[in-house]
């Protein structure tokens, strides 16, 4: 369908222009920050994606074939505590997980609102296993509230506490007692004393764990790390870092650090707790670690792909655990001599496996039902070394690549519904890795994840892939901004884009959402020299008129407080005034939906519009 400009809503250019750091900065869009002030422009954009997606006929083939190959059973690593397994198990059929204790069911998110709107976050058994701090959230707002359940009776006995957003629940042995983070705060709660006791507030995102004693809270950011001897009044103990650093105190009563101190990818190094700054090197691992389990006679640590095994007193290798296949590892558990993990990879939905240490046998712990799919596989290498994994046929045929490159998230195989379908269907579905996942690539280096999905783009046309006109670019969240700023930058290489619940005006992203969070990752505006970087790669400023932009679909949400829907908007507006091609810019707005929560109707509306556009048969 070819929407006219004349058909796009008018949206009111303002003469708005600012001297930030001696450089001019024009924002003529700057009203369409007010959610209420742009209600009328944004009932305009929803009659016209609707008469749009009105066109697309495939959509409803797309929605039963996404919902058909994500309805898989599948069951989390468990979590075991005082004997009792907890563990979420989604059956095939049912909207979200339930969490079991045994085989008994201990929380429905369905039950506890039939509307679906509200999520199980997170949760965290206590020590003997009768007690359990949950999260939930509505709507996909991810403002979790903190309740406590009577494990043995079923019995709500403590909450809500509100703005418990991500926060880690560090219970102590004493079973009434745990450590937890509201309002960006770490404070001490006692199951039904409504006076907390705050332990640390330096408004940042915290880490948290007890020691299997109960003596040792380690409290853990990104760059800072402090240990609090809680046999003591003392206050936590700052220990200054110059990289990034975990500390946790393990089973065996000794401190384990994870640092990237003097090791790009990680190590792993040892100590006493009573003296937290003397380290001894331990593992070093050649590819960044993701996860750590003590066990009774052995270590394991995990990357992306591996688990290696190590003597526990050494730290010296003794093989791997074998893995079924070439794919991702996640969530790895530990009890007595055993380690739960799980498993995927582009055809297999999530698994959860049991190794034995005794008997270094790896078992499939009863989690998904049936096989994989089959598809076609091959790893591709753009550019200075940029890995592409591609899922389909050798073309020229219609594809989809898709990157994040940020705050260090590898993309490794991982099983996708939406991934398949495209594939079924005859397209080819490509993941870039790039700079920004898993390595440095954050501030003033940005450009350089760009420079790198631009370079993967044109390799796969270059190689006879895909063509200009074939080829669109997928990306969410912090690869929503990505996907912008590659078809800002080189609309000419893109028959179509996707962006996500997208970031897009860089010079103000730490006004709203999680922003004032971020600038470790994108560097502050307020410095002169990363205000240059982020105005130069900014997608809402870099939108030329009088340019033939690719079909671009912007997404967002209304109840997304990562990132606020107006950097969709802005970027809507900026690119429907200034586009010189016939294909559409279009903006789908979900009111009651969250930054993670799109769902199967998303998929399903990306997947026909990206097929409209770059030839697909459907």
């Amino acid at each position: 369908m070819i929407v006219s400009v004349q058909a796009y809503p008018c949206a009111e250019r303002l003469t708005l222009v600012e001297q930030v750091h001696g450089c001019t900065v024009a924002d003529p869009y700057r009203w369409l920050e007010d959610a209420s002030a742009s209600e009328h422009w944004l009932r305009d954009q929803d009659d016209l994606w609707l008469t749009y997606a009105a066109s697309l006929t495939s959509r409803f083939r797309w929605k039963n074939r996404v919902r058909q190959l994500s309805d898989v059973r599948s069951v989390s690593t468990p979590v075991w505590r005082g004997g009792r397994c907890f563990t979420l198990r989604r059956e095939t059929g049912q909207q979200y997980a339930v969490l079991y204790v045994d085989e008994t069911p201990l929380i429905d998110p369905k039950q506890l609102d039939p509307s679906g709107l509200t999520t199980l976050d997170a949760w965290q058994p206590s020590p003997d296993g009768t007690k359990l701090a949950y999260q939930l959230s509505r709507g996909g707002d991810e403002r979790s509230s903190l309740h406590v359940l009577d494990v043995l009776t079923g019995e709500l006995i403590d909450g809500p506490i509100d703005g418990c957003r991500y926060s880690p629940v560090a219970w102590i042995p004493d079973n009434e007692t745990f450590y937890y983070v509201r309002f960006r705060q770490v404070r001490r709660h006692r199951v039904g004393d409504p006076d907390d006791a705050t332990i640390l507030a330096d408004e940042a995102s915290y880490g948290l764990e007890i020691s299997a004693d109960g003596r040792w809270l380690t409290i853990c950011t990104t760059t800072e790390v402090w240990l609090a001897d809680l046999t003591t009044d003392a206050p936590p103990r700052h220990l200054p870092q110059d990289a990034t650093t975990i500390m946790s105190v393990g089973p065996d009563g000794r401190l384990y650090v994870v640092t990237t101190q003097d090791a790009p990818t990680g190590r792993i190094c040892v100590g006493d707790p009573t003296e937290p700054t003397v380290w001894h090197d331990y593992i070093q691992p050649n590819a960044p670690l993701t996860g750590l389990a003590v066990l009774d006679d052995v270590v394991l640590v995990s990357t992306a792909t591996k688990i290696t095994v190590h003597d526990r007193l050494t730290g010296e290798g003794q093989g791997r655990v074998e893995l079924p296949g070439a794919g991702s590892v996640g969530s790895l558990t530990a009890h007595g001599n055993r380690a739960w993990f799980s498993y995927t990879d582009s055809v297999t939905p999530p698994r959860a496996y049991c190794y034995d240490a005794s008997t270094h046998n790896t078992t499939d712990w009863g989690s998904a039902e049936g096989g994989g799919h089959e598809a076609e596989t091959h790893r591709l290498t753009a550019g200075s070394g940029v890995e592409l994994r591609v899922i389909g046929k050798p073309g020229p045929r219609p594809t989809i690549l898709y990157g994040y490159g940020g705050f260090g998230q590898a993309l490794t195989p991982t099983y996708s519904a939406f991934a398949l379908a495209w594939v079924e269907a005859g397209g080819s579905f490509v993941t870039a890795t790039l700079r920004g996942d898993g390595a440095s690539s954050t501030r003033h280096h940005k450009q350089d994840t760009i420079d790198d999905f631009i370079a993967a783009a044109e390799h796969l046309i270059a190689e006879g892939w895909t063509t200009a006109d074939q080829l669109a670019i997928c990306g969410e969240s912090n690869g929503g901004l990505l996907t912008a700023a590659a078809l800002t930058q080189r609309p000419e290489l893109f028959a179509a884009a996707v962006c996500s619940a997208p970031l897009t005006d860089m010079i103000r992203y730490e006004l709203s959402g999680l922003g004032e969070r971020w600038t470790a990752e994108y560097g502050s505006v307020k410095d002169p020299d990363a205000f240059k970087t982020l105005a130069s790669y900014s997608p809402y400023h870099r939108v030329t008129d009088g340019v033939k932009y690719p079909a671009v679909l912007l997404t967002a949400f209304g109840n997304d407080t990562r990132v606020d829907p107006l950097h969709a908007r802005k970027l809507c507006a900026a690119l429907q005034h200034a586009t010189a091609s016939s294909r559409p810019v279009l903006l789908r707005f979900e009111p009651n939906a969250g930054h993670t929560t799109g769902g199967i109707n998303l998929a399903a509306d990306m997947l026909a519009f990206i097929a409209t556009e770059t030839g697909l048969s459907q």
